[in-house]
């Protein structure tokens, strides 16, 4: 699967939730978090701008002038001469700690005149001690596993007969959508007893989805798995 399409993976996904949830729901941002964590496994391009609306009305991302930065009065001339999009955060690739860049959002970023953040990073936990996020806006997004997250988008996707955005989340089998360092935790057993697994199962099986999942370039045959009755069960429907 190539890395657009998981980027448009993730923002289709944001916008049917979005679509389909109510709009005091908090639990939306919660999702919105366990999928950029998804796509962040990915050397995928910045893509909050593409929902960028949804993002900030569901208190995902915050929005401030950039003289709201906690240090601006410390560095003013720095922040004023911001001109185009950057992430805030500095890295040193000398440094015998450096690991890379994926915490680049952490600091936050800015588009000027505004500066942004993320619910749960650096500068979110900053501007929620300096009083400028407050009540649940500072409270630190819950987590939540894929595979919850998966069935909402699913069964939301069904209201809309959008097979595609079913079958590509399905194709992903329950390696991803359920697995950790070492792959699935779970047996055939567990994970029929599991009611985000068995939800996203009859969807699917409503949907005939699965012919959209077999067709997707990311979906392994059973044949090339590693543990053949854990994927075979995942593609029996």
């Amino acid at each position: 699967m190539s890395l657009h399409e998981i980027e448009d993976l993730v923002a289709d996904s944001v916008r049917v939730l979005d679509g389909h949830t109510a709009p005091d729901d908090p639990g939306v941002r919660d999702r919105f978090t366990a999928l950029y964590g998804f796509q962040a496994g990915y050397d995928c391009s910045f893509t909050h701008f593409r929902v960028m609306d949804i993002l900030l009305r569901r208190r995902y991302t915050y929005r401030f002038p950039v003289d709201r930065h906690p240090d601006y009065a410390e560095r003013h001339a720095y922040f004023d001469a911001l001109a185009e999009f950057m992430g805030l955060r500095t890295f040193d690739e000398e440094a015998p700690g450096f690991e890379g860049y994926d915490s680049w959002l952490e600091d936050g970023y800015v588009d000027p005149p505004f500066l942004y953040c993320d619910a749960g990073t650096a500068l979110w936990r900053r501007m929620a001690a300096a009083g400028e996020l407050l009540g649940p806006d500072a409270e630190p997004p819950r987590r939540v596993r894929l595979i919850d997250v998966v069935r909402e988008i699913a069964v939301a996707a069904e209201q809309e007969g959008d097979r595609e955005l079913i079958g590509t989340w399905y194709a992903f089998g329950c390696e991803t959508l359920l697995g950790g360092p070492a792959g699935c935790p779970f047996d055939v057993d567990e994970l029929a007893e599991m009611p985000a697994v068995r939800d996203l199962r009859d969807v699917v099986r409503r949907t005939g989805a699965s012919a959209a999942a077999e067709r997707m370039s990311h979906a392994v045959p059973v044949e090339f798995t590693d543990r053949q009755d854990l994927a075979a069960w995942w593609w029996e429907l």
